[in-house]
């Protein structure tokens, strides 16, 4: 009887980090992807750049005295703000893709009931979003261009620099784009059970106070200004209580299903 030794496996076998090794390639790909559409759509929205930052201004120049302008105070603001505005505004039509690329990644993932919920939310967080941009634009902007127009001393020339002027209304289109993602934030909370509606329902004053507090914070010190911010996001957040009533009631309607069955 030999003792021949038994065969042995050279196969090597397979790291175990491969697969992480995959999603970070799948991720920076998905990552490139996305930068590349923002550059594609930066490059042509480069040629009207001018036209894009008249058109953020308008709410502004709208209200100046007539004779009046805005003012570059540094050699390239003239370039540079412009620039910087269409970058943003690439960024802000390229959301959708952006957020395409970012489920395609971490759809494998879910479950099939977590699918159904994540496509109506990414969604309604892109529609909440732009939805915020544009009433800031249109209603907010008008309020308070012509209340700082307005306020100031009789002999004082208002002459806004145009890149301060930028940065103030980008920080605006974020706020309210953020604030209008209430309904989503409150429904998320709900649906991960972080909280319950009976729970958010008891805090409705405090959450009424709190938006009355974000509105006399961002808006000039009138109660119509005040108002017209604070009134929607106390309506968005009932809005998430109100899906969050909902979501309750499948649940108990899935599991009194499941307790027939």
């Amino acid at each position: 009887m030999s003792d021949a030794p038994s065969p042995r496996n050279d196969t090597p076998e397979e790291p175990p980090q491969a697969p992480l090794i995959e999603h970070l390639i799948e991720l920076r790909s998905r990552l490139m992807r996305a930068v590349v559409a923002i550059l594609l759509i930066f490059l042509a929205l480069y040629a009207f750049s001018n036209n894009i930052y008249t058109f953020v201004a308008d709410p502004l120049m709208a209200l100046l005295p007539p004779g009046s302008q805005m003012i570059a105070t540094e050699v390239a603001s003239p370039f540079l703000a412009p620039f910087k505005l269409t970058l943003v505004v690439a960024v802000f039509i390229a959301i959708p893709f952006v957020l395409h690329q970012l489920w395609a990644f971490i759809a494998p993932g879910l479950y099939e009931n977590e699918k159904v919920l994540a496509v109506p939310l990414l969604a309604s967080s892109v529609l909440l979003f732009y939805g915020g941009a544009a009433f800031a634009y249109y209603v907010v902007f008008p309020l308070l261009f012509d209340f700082f127009v307005h306020t100031g001393p009789e002999n004082v020339a208002v002459m806004t620099d145009i890149n301060q002027y930028l940065n103030f209304v980008l920080k605006l289109f974020f706020a309210f784009g953020v604030a209008f993602e209430i309904p989503i934030a409150t429904f998320l909370l709900i649906w991960t059970g972080a909280t319950t509606v009976e729970s958010l329902s008891k805090k409705r004053p405090y959450i009424v106070l709190g938006c009355f507090v974000v509105g006399m914070l961002m808006t000039p010190p009138d109660i119509i200004s005040q108002s017209l911010l604070a009134v929607p996001m106390w309506l968005l957040y009932e809005i998430g209580i109100l899906a969050g009533r909902v979501l309750r009631g499948r649940r108990r309607k899935q599991e009194e299903a499941d307790d027939v069955e």
